[in-house]
Protein backbone atom coordinates (compact mmCIF):
# COMPACT_ATOMS: atom_id res chain seq x y z
CA UNK A 1 0.00 0.00 0.00
CA UNK A 2 3.01 2.28 0.39
CA UNK A 3 3.24 2.49 -3.38
CA UNK A 4 -0.33 3.80 -3.55
CA UNK A 5 0.30 6.36 -0.82
CA UNK A 6 3.42 7.63 -2.61
CA UNK A 7 1.43 7.97 -5.83
CA UNK A 8 -1.32 10.00 -4.19
CA UNK A 9 1.13 12.37 -2.48
CA UNK A 10 3.18 13.24 -5.57
CA UNK A 11 0.67 15.73 -6.98
CA UNK A 12 -1.18 18.02 -4.59
CA UNK A 13 -3.02 21.33 -4.22
CA UNK A 14 -5.38 20.50 -7.09
CA UNK A 15 -7.75 23.30 -8.12
CA UNK A 16 -10.61 23.18 -10.63
CA UNK A 17 -12.18 25.88 -12.77
CA UNK A 18 -13.64 26.28 -16.26
CA UNK A 19 -12.71 28.34 -19.28
CA UNK A 20 -14.74 29.04 -22.40
CA UNK A 21 -14.62 31.10 -25.60
CA UNK A 22 -14.23 34.85 -25.41
CA UNK A 23 -17.29 35.45 -27.58
CA UNK A 24 -20.78 34.02 -27.18
CA UNK A 25 -22.10 31.34 -29.51
CA UNK A 26 -25.65 31.61 -30.86
CA UNK A 27 -28.24 29.62 -28.95
CA UNK A 28 -29.21 27.44 -31.92
CA UNK A 29 -25.81 25.95 -32.84
CA UNK A 30 -25.48 22.17 -32.73
CA UNK A 31 -22.66 19.82 -33.74
CA UNK A 32 -23.89 16.45 -35.01
CA UNK A 33 -21.59 13.49 -34.55
CA UNK A 34 -20.72 11.24 -37.47
CA UNK A 35 -20.91 7.46 -37.26
CA UNK A 36 -17.11 7.31 -36.93
CA UNK A 37 -17.24 9.84 -34.10
CA UNK A 38 -19.78 7.72 -32.22
CA UNK A 39 -17.71 4.56 -32.79
CA UNK A 40 -14.94 6.24 -30.74
CA UNK A 41 -17.17 7.60 -27.95
CA UNK A 42 -15.83 5.19 -25.30
CA UNK A 43 -12.18 6.16 -25.88
CA UNK A 44 -10.13 9.07 -24.50
CA UNK A 45 -6.75 10.39 -25.59
CA UNK A 46 -4.37 11.47 -22.81
CA UNK A 47 -1.33 13.62 -23.65
CA UNK A 48 1.21 15.14 -21.25
CA UNK A 49 3.76 17.75 -22.43
CA UNK A 50 6.79 18.48 -20.21
CA UNK A 51 8.50 21.89 -20.40
CA UNK A 52 11.59 22.95 -18.50
CA UNK A 53 11.80 26.15 -16.47
CA UNK A 54 13.06 28.35 -19.33
CA UNK A 55 9.84 27.75 -21.25
CA UNK A 56 7.61 28.10 -18.19
CA UNK A 57 9.11 31.30 -16.78
CA UNK A 58 6.44 33.97 -16.44
CA UNK A 59 3.70 31.62 -17.62
CA UNK A 60 0.79 32.38 -15.33
CA UNK A 61 -2.65 30.84 -15.11
CA UNK A 62 -4.09 34.21 -16.12
CA UNK A 63 -1.98 34.22 -19.29
CA UNK A 64 -3.01 30.67 -20.17
CA UNK A 65 -6.70 31.39 -19.70
CA UNK A 66 -6.51 34.58 -21.76
CA UNK A 67 -5.03 32.54 -24.61
CA UNK A 68 -7.72 29.91 -24.21
CA UNK A 69 -10.41 32.60 -24.56
CA UNK A 70 -9.03 33.31 -28.03
CA UNK A 71 -8.37 29.71 -28.99
CA UNK A 72 -11.81 28.51 -27.94
CA UNK A 73 -13.44 31.13 -30.18
CA UNK A 74 -12.21 28.89 -33.01
CA UNK A 75 -12.85 25.62 -31.14
CA UNK A 76 -16.18 26.57 -29.56
CA UNK A 77 -17.52 23.06 -30.30
CA UNK A 78 -15.24 21.72 -27.56
CA UNK A 79 -17.03 23.90 -25.02
CA UNK A 80 -20.44 22.38 -25.67
CA UNK A 81 -22.27 19.63 -23.81
CA UNK A 82 -23.80 16.41 -25.03
CA UNK A 83 -27.52 15.99 -25.50
CA UNK A 84 -29.66 13.25 -27.04
CA UNK A 85 -32.16 13.56 -29.84
CA UNK A 86 -35.61 11.98 -29.61
CA UNK A 87 -34.17 8.78 -31.07
CA UNK A 88 -31.45 8.74 -28.41
CA UNK A 89 -28.57 9.69 -30.75
CA UNK A 90 -26.01 11.96 -29.02
CA UNK A 91 -25.13 15.39 -30.38
CA UNK A 92 -23.33 18.47 -28.99
CA UNK A 93 -25.18 21.63 -28.07
CA UNK A 94 -22.68 24.47 -28.50
CA UNK A 95 -23.64 26.34 -25.34
CA UNK A 96 -20.23 27.72 -24.23
CA UNK A 97 -20.19 25.73 -20.97
CA UNK A 98 -16.42 25.52 -21.38
CA UNK A 99 -13.51 23.17 -20.91
CA UNK A 100 -12.39 22.13 -17.46
CA UNK A 101 -9.13 23.72 -16.25
CA UNK A 102 -7.00 22.08 -13.53
CA UNK A 103 -4.08 23.53 -11.59
CA UNK A 104 -1.77 21.33 -9.50
CA UNK A 105 1.71 21.10 -7.97
CA UNK A 106 4.24 18.27 -7.95
CA UNK A 107 6.83 17.47 -5.29
CA UNK A 108 9.45 16.34 -7.81
CA UNK A 109 11.52 18.01 -10.49
CA UNK A 110 10.81 17.13 -14.11
CA UNK A 111 14.06 15.15 -14.33
CA UNK A 112 13.16 13.20 -11.20
CA UNK A 113 9.72 12.46 -12.60
CA UNK A 114 11.02 11.26 -15.98
CA UNK A 115 13.72 9.15 -14.33
CA UNK A 116 11.08 7.24 -12.35
CA UNK A 117 9.52 5.77 -15.51
CA UNK A 118 6.46 4.89 -13.45
CA UNK A 119 3.96 5.07 -16.29
CA UNK A 120 0.83 4.58 -14.12
CA UNK A 121 1.79 7.78 -12.24
CA UNK A 122 1.25 9.84 -15.39
CA UNK A 123 -2.48 9.72 -14.78
CA UNK A 124 -1.85 12.23 -11.99
CA UNK A 125 -0.81 14.83 -14.60
CA UNK A 126 -3.91 14.58 -16.79
CA UNK A 127 -7.57 14.23 -15.88
CA UNK A 128 -9.03 10.71 -15.85
CA UNK A 129 -12.61 11.96 -15.92
CA UNK A 130 -14.88 10.41 -18.55
CA UNK A 131 -18.14 11.65 -20.03
CA UNK A 132 -21.12 10.94 -17.77
CA UNK A 133 -22.94 9.73 -15.85
CA UNK A 134 -24.60 13.18 -16.03
CA UNK A 135 -24.25 13.61 -19.76
CA UNK A 136 -25.43 17.20 -20.06
CA UNK A 137 -22.91 18.45 -17.45
CA UNK A 138 -19.80 16.56 -18.60
CA UNK A 139 -16.93 18.47 -20.27
CA UNK A 140 -15.24 16.67 -23.16
CA UNK A 141 -11.85 18.44 -22.82
CA UNK A 142 -9.72 18.87 -19.68
CA UNK A 143 -6.51 20.92 -19.49
CA UNK A 144 -4.17 20.49 -16.53
CA UNK A 145 -1.10 22.55 -15.68
CA UNK A 146 1.18 20.99 -13.06
CA UNK A 147 4.02 23.04 -11.56
CA UNK A 148 7.16 21.07 -10.65
CA UNK A 149 9.54 22.14 -7.91
CA UNK A 150 12.27 22.88 -10.49
CA UNK A 151 10.14 25.60 -12.10
CA UNK A 152 9.15 23.44 -15.05
CA UNK A 153 5.60 22.50 -15.89
CA UNK A 154 3.57 19.80 -17.54
CA UNK A 155 0.51 20.47 -19.67
CA UNK A 156 -1.96 17.60 -19.67
CA UNK A 157 -4.69 17.25 -22.29
CA UNK A 158 -7.61 14.88 -21.81
CA UNK A 159 -9.50 14.68 -25.10
CA UNK A 160 -12.74 12.73 -25.62
CA UNK A 161 -12.11 10.75 -28.81
CA UNK A 162 -15.71 11.31 -29.89
CA UNK A 163 -14.60 14.86 -30.78
CA UNK A 164 -11.86 13.83 -33.17
CA UNK A 165 -8.84 11.63 -33.77
CA UNK A 166 -5.31 12.18 -32.35
CA UNK A 167 -4.49 14.49 -35.25
CA UNK A 168 -7.43 16.76 -34.42
CA UNK A 169 -6.26 16.84 -30.80
CA UNK A 170 -2.67 17.61 -31.84
CA UNK A 171 -3.80 20.42 -34.12
CA UNK A 172 -5.84 21.91 -31.27
CA UNK A 173 -2.94 21.91 -28.82
CA UNK A 174 -0.38 23.13 -31.36
CA UNK A 175 -2.73 26.04 -32.09
CA UNK A 176 -2.86 26.67 -28.36
CA UNK A 177 0.94 27.06 -28.49
CA UNK A 178 0.58 29.67 -31.23
CA UNK A 179 -1.75 31.74 -29.08
CA UNK A 180 0.65 31.42 -26.13
CA UNK A 181 3.43 32.78 -28.32
CA UNK A 182 1.26 35.74 -29.37
CA UNK A 183 1.09 34.54 -32.96
CA UNK A 184 -1.86 35.51 -35.12
CA UNK A 185 -4.29 32.66 -35.66
CA UNK A 186 -4.66 32.32 -39.40
CA UNK A 187 -7.30 29.70 -38.82
CA UNK A 188 -10.99 29.47 -39.67
CA UNK A 189 -13.62 28.77 -37.08
CA UNK A 190 -14.62 25.12 -36.75
CA UNK A 191 -17.84 24.44 -38.62
CA UNK A 192 -20.47 22.37 -36.80
CA UNK A 193 -21.53 19.29 -38.71
CA UNK A 194 -25.12 19.14 -39.94
CA UNK A 195 -27.57 16.34 -39.17
CA UNK A 196 -26.62 12.90 -40.52
CA UNK A 197 -28.21 11.63 -43.72
CA UNK A 198 -30.81 8.85 -43.43
CA UNK A 199 -29.40 5.33 -43.22
CA UNK A 200 -28.94 3.55 -46.55
CA UNK A 201 -28.89 -0.27 -46.17
CA UNK A 202 -25.49 -1.74 -46.90
CA UNK A 203 -23.52 -4.56 -45.34
CA UNK A 204 -25.50 -6.51 -42.76
CA UNK A 205 -22.38 -7.72 -40.95
CA UNK A 206 -20.85 -5.74 -38.12
CA UNK A 207 -17.31 -4.55 -38.93
CA UNK A 208 -14.38 -6.57 -37.63
CA UNK A 209 -12.53 -3.45 -36.41
CA UNK A 210 -15.34 -2.30 -34.12
CA UNK A 211 -17.04 -4.39 -31.46
CA UNK A 212 -20.63 -3.90 -30.38
CA UNK A 213 -21.19 -3.89 -26.62
CA UNK A 214 -24.11 -3.67 -24.23
CA UNK A 215 -25.37 -0.12 -24.03
CA UNK A 216 -23.45 1.98 -21.51
CA UNK A 217 -26.15 4.63 -21.19
CA UNK A 218 -24.83 8.04 -20.21
CA UNK A 219 -21.56 6.79 -18.68
CA UNK A 220 -19.19 6.54 -21.63
CA UNK A 221 -16.50 4.03 -20.68
CA UNK A 222 -16.23 0.34 -21.71
CA UNK A 223 -16.14 -2.40 -19.09
CA UNK A 224 -12.98 -4.56 -19.16
CA UNK A 225 -13.17 -8.22 -18.23
CA UNK A 226 -9.54 -8.18 -17.09
CA UNK A 227 -7.32 -5.63 -15.36
CA UNK A 228 -5.34 -3.61 -17.89
CA UNK A 229 -1.86 -2.15 -17.47
CA UNK A 230 0.30 0.30 -19.41
CA UNK A 231 3.96 -0.05 -20.29
CA UNK A 232 6.07 2.39 -22.31
CA UNK A 233 9.61 2.22 -23.61
CA UNK A 234 11.97 4.06 -25.93
CA UNK A 235 13.61 2.35 -28.89
CA UNK A 236 16.85 3.91 -30.06
CA UNK A 237 17.76 4.17 -33.73
CA UNK A 238 20.33 1.39 -33.12
CA UNK A 239 17.64 -0.91 -31.77
CA UNK A 240 15.36 -0.13 -34.71
CA UNK A 241 18.20 -0.87 -37.13
CA UNK A 242 18.81 -4.17 -35.32
CA UNK A 243 15.14 -5.09 -35.64
CA UNK A 244 15.06 -4.19 -39.34
CA UNK A 245 18.18 -6.22 -40.01
CA UNK A 246 16.77 -9.19 -38.07
CA UNK A 247 13.63 -9.18 -40.23
CA UNK A 248 15.00 -8.19 -43.62
CA UNK A 249 18.71 -8.98 -43.54
CA UNK A 250 20.55 -6.98 -46.18
CA UNK A 251 17.48 -6.58 -48.41
CA UNK A 252 17.01 -3.07 -49.78
CA UNK A 253 13.27 -3.71 -50.20
CA UNK A 254 12.37 -3.32 -46.55
CA UNK A 255 9.00 -2.71 -44.97
CA UNK A 256 8.76 0.65 -43.13
CA UNK A 257 9.81 0.67 -39.47
CA UNK A 258 6.25 0.98 -38.12
CA UNK A 259 5.06 -2.25 -39.73
CA UNK A 260 8.29 -4.07 -38.81
CA UNK A 261 7.93 -3.05 -35.17
CA UNK A 262 4.24 -3.97 -35.08
CA UNK A 263 4.99 -7.37 -36.63
CA UNK A 264 7.40 -8.12 -33.80
CA UNK A 265 4.89 -6.98 -31.16
CA UNK A 266 2.08 -8.96 -32.86
CA UNK A 267 4.14 -12.15 -32.74
CA UNK A 268 5.26 -11.47 -29.17
CA UNK A 269 1.65 -11.04 -28.02
CA UNK A 270 0.79 -14.30 -29.80
CA UNK A 271 3.53 -16.05 -27.84
CA UNK A 272 2.17 -14.95 -24.48
CA UNK A 273 -1.46 -15.71 -25.41
CA UNK A 274 -1.10 -19.44 -25.50
CA UNK A 275 -4.06 -20.99 -27.31
CA UNK A 276 -5.66 -17.66 -28.25
CA UNK A 277 -3.16 -15.86 -30.47
CA UNK A 278 -4.60 -12.81 -32.26
CA UNK A 279 -5.35 -13.82 -35.87
CA UNK A 280 -6.87 -10.42 -36.67
CA UNK A 281 -5.44 -7.00 -35.79
CA UNK A 282 -6.56 -3.43 -36.39
CA UNK A 283 -4.25 -0.72 -37.77
CA UNK A 284 -5.13 2.97 -37.36
CA UNK A 285 -3.18 5.54 -39.34
CA UNK A 286 -3.66 9.10 -40.64
CA UNK A 287 -5.79 9.66 -43.71
CA UNK A 288 -3.55 11.50 -46.22
CA UNK A 289 -6.63 13.08 -47.83
CA UNK A 290 -7.54 14.91 -44.61
CA UNK A 291 -4.10 16.36 -43.82
CA UNK A 292 -4.24 20.09 -43.36
CA UNK A 293 -8.04 20.13 -43.19
CA UNK A 294 -8.47 22.25 -40.05
CA UNK A 295 -11.98 23.53 -40.74
CA UNK A 296 -13.56 20.59 -38.96
CA UNK A 297 -12.59 18.49 -36.00
CA UNK A 298 -13.56 14.86 -36.37
CA UNK A 299 -12.47 11.26 -36.64
CA UNK A 300 -10.85 10.82 -40.03
CA UNK A 301 -8.07 8.31 -39.40
CA UNK A 302 -8.00 5.15 -41.52
CA UNK A 303 -9.18 2.10 -39.54
CA UNK A 304 -8.11 -1.14 -41.24
CA UNK A 305 -8.46 -4.80 -40.40
CA UNK A 306 -5.65 -7.26 -41.17
CA UNK A 307 -6.70 -10.90 -41.04
CA UNK A 308 -4.11 -13.67 -41.04
CA UNK A 309 -6.62 -16.48 -41.51
CA UNK A 310 -7.65 -19.26 -39.16
CA UNK A 311 -5.02 -21.69 -40.47
CA UNK A 312 -2.13 -19.25 -39.97
CA UNK A 313 0.08 -19.59 -36.90
CA UNK A 314 1.24 -16.11 -35.90
CA UNK A 315 3.98 -17.56 -33.70
CA UNK A 316 5.43 -19.65 -36.53
CA UNK A 317 5.05 -17.10 -39.32
CA UNK A 318 8.20 -15.22 -40.34
CA UNK A 319 8.26 -11.62 -39.18
CA UNK A 320 8.80 -10.37 -42.73
CA UNK A 321 5.55 -12.07 -43.75
CA UNK A 322 3.62 -10.49 -40.87
CA UNK A 323 5.14 -7.09 -41.65
CA UNK A 324 4.20 -7.41 -45.32
CA UNK A 325 0.64 -8.33 -44.32
CA UNK A 326 0.38 -5.14 -42.27
CA UNK A 327 1.47 -3.13 -45.32
CA UNK A 328 -0.45 -4.86 -48.11
CA UNK A 329 -3.48 -6.65 -46.67
CA UNK A 330 -5.22 -3.96 -44.62
CA UNK A 331 -8.89 -3.45 -45.48
CA UNK A 332 -10.27 0.00 -44.66
CA UNK A 333 -13.44 -0.53 -42.62
CA UNK A 334 -14.53 3.05 -42.09
CA UNK A 335 -17.55 2.69 -44.35
CA UNK A 336 -18.64 -0.51 -42.61
CA UNK A 337 -18.25 1.14 -39.20
CA UNK A 338 -20.25 4.14 -40.37
CA UNK A 339 -22.99 1.86 -41.74
CA UNK A 340 -23.13 -0.15 -38.52
CA UNK A 341 -23.55 2.97 -36.39
CA UNK A 342 -26.25 4.38 -38.67
CA UNK A 343 -28.04 1.02 -38.85
CA UNK A 344 -28.60 1.32 -35.11
CA UNK A 345 -29.41 5.05 -35.43
CA UNK A 346 -26.34 6.03 -33.44
CA UNK A 347 -27.74 4.52 -30.24
CA UNK A 348 -25.95 1.16 -29.96
CA UNK A 349 -22.44 1.38 -28.47
CA UNK A 350 -19.26 0.23 -30.20
CA UNK A 351 -15.57 0.50 -29.41
CA UNK A 352 -12.52 0.23 -31.68
CA UNK A 353 -9.32 0.28 -29.62
CA UNK A 354 -8.94 -3.17 -28.12
CA UNK A 355 -11.74 -4.81 -30.10
CA UNK A 356 -8.77 -6.51 -31.78
CA UNK A 357 -5.14 -6.01 -30.92
CA UNK A 358 -4.87 -2.43 -32.24
CA UNK A 359 -1.81 -0.65 -33.63
CA UNK A 360 -1.89 3.17 -33.82
CA UNK A 361 0.57 4.79 -36.20
CA UNK A 362 1.19 8.22 -34.67
CA UNK A 363 4.60 8.76 -36.29
CA UNK A 364 3.30 11.62 -38.43
CA UNK A 365 1.58 13.41 -35.57
CA UNK A 366 3.21 16.76 -34.79
CA UNK A 367 4.14 15.72 -31.28
CA UNK A 368 6.85 18.32 -30.70
CA UNK A 369 5.39 21.26 -32.62
CA UNK A 370 3.91 22.79 -29.47
CA UNK A 371 6.40 25.45 -28.37
CA UNK A 372 6.50 27.87 -25.46
CA UNK A 373 8.83 30.87 -25.88
CA UNK A 374 10.58 29.00 -28.67
CA UNK A 375 11.22 25.93 -26.51
CA UNK A 376 10.00 22.50 -27.53
CA UNK A 377 8.80 20.00 -24.91
CA UNK A 378 11.43 17.94 -23.15
CA UNK A 379 9.14 14.95 -23.49
CA UNK A 380 5.58 14.20 -24.65
CA UNK A 381 3.66 11.19 -23.39
CA UNK A 382 0.60 9.72 -25.14
CA UNK A 383 -1.73 7.04 -23.87
CA UNK A 384 -5.37 5.98 -24.13
CA UNK A 385 -8.20 5.42 -21.69
CA UNK A 386 -11.01 3.02 -22.50
CA UNK A 387 -9.06 0.30 -24.36
CA UNK A 388 -10.76 -3.09 -24.70
CA UNK A 389 -9.34 -6.41 -23.54
CA UNK A 390 -7.42 -7.19 -26.75
CA UNK A 391 -5.15 -4.20 -26.10
CA UNK A 392 -3.57 -1.38 -28.08
CA UNK A 393 -0.08 -0.24 -29.13
CA UNK A 394 0.84 3.40 -29.81
CA UNK A 395 3.95 4.16 -31.87
CA UNK A 396 5.29 7.73 -31.81
CA UNK A 397 8.49 9.43 -32.93
CA UNK A 398 11.29 10.50 -30.61
CA UNK A 399 12.81 13.55 -32.31
CA UNK A 400 15.79 15.49 -31.02
CA UNK A 401 15.02 17.41 -27.89
CA UNK A 402 12.91 14.61 -26.46
CA UNK A 403 13.68 12.35 -23.54
CA UNK A 404 16.61 10.59 -25.22
CA UNK A 405 17.47 13.02 -28.05
CA UNK A 406 17.24 10.28 -30.68
CA UNK A 407 15.88 11.62 -33.95
CA UNK A 408 15.35 8.16 -35.48
CA UNK A 409 14.05 6.42 -32.37
CA UNK A 410 10.51 5.44 -31.50
CA UNK A 411 8.48 5.74 -28.33
CA UNK A 412 6.05 2.86 -27.77
CA UNK A 413 3.16 2.63 -25.33
CA UNK A 414 1.48 -0.75 -24.89
CA UNK A 415 -1.86 -1.25 -23.12
CA UNK A 416 -2.58 -4.90 -22.32
CA UNK A 417 -3.59 -7.09 -19.41
CA UNK A 418 -1.28 -7.01 -16.39
CA UNK A 419 -0.18 -10.62 -16.92
CA UNK A 420 0.62 -10.06 -20.58
CA UNK A 421 2.71 -6.97 -19.86
CA UNK A 422 4.98 -8.95 -17.52
CA UNK A 423 5.45 -11.72 -20.10
CA UNK A 424 5.97 -9.28 -22.97
CA UNK A 425 8.93 -7.66 -21.25
CA UNK A 426 10.73 -11.01 -21.35
CA UNK A 427 9.84 -11.44 -25.03
CA UNK A 428 11.18 -7.98 -25.87
CA UNK A 429 14.45 -8.68 -24.09
CA UNK A 430 14.87 -11.84 -26.17
CA UNK A 431 14.32 -9.74 -29.30
CA UNK A 432 16.94 -7.19 -28.25
CA UNK A 433 14.44 -4.36 -27.73
CA UNK A 434 14.90 -4.05 -23.97
CA UNK A 435 18.10 -4.17 -21.96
Amino acid sequence: MAFREEEESLVYDVRLSSVGPGRATSSDVFHNLSGLDLAMKLHYLKVVYFFESDAAQGLTVKKIKECLFTLLNHYFILCGRFRRSESGRPFIKCNDCGCRFIEAKCKKTIDEWLDMKEWPFYKLLVSQQVIGPELSFSPSVFLQITNFKCGGISLGLSWAHVLGDPFSASDFFNTFGQTMNNLHLNKPFNIPRSAPTPYQPGSEKDPVSAKRVDQVGDHWIPANNIKMDTYSFHLTSSQMNYLQAKIWGQSVDQTPPFESLCAMIWQSVARVRVGSEPKTVTVCRPDPHHKGNDTMIGNNQVISKVEAGSECSIVDTELRVLASMLVDQGVDERNQIQEAIEKYQGVTDFFVYGANLTFLDLEEINVYDLQLKGHKPKFVYHTLQGVGDEGAVLVLPCPKGSINSDADGKFVTIILSEDEIVKLKSEFKMNGLLV
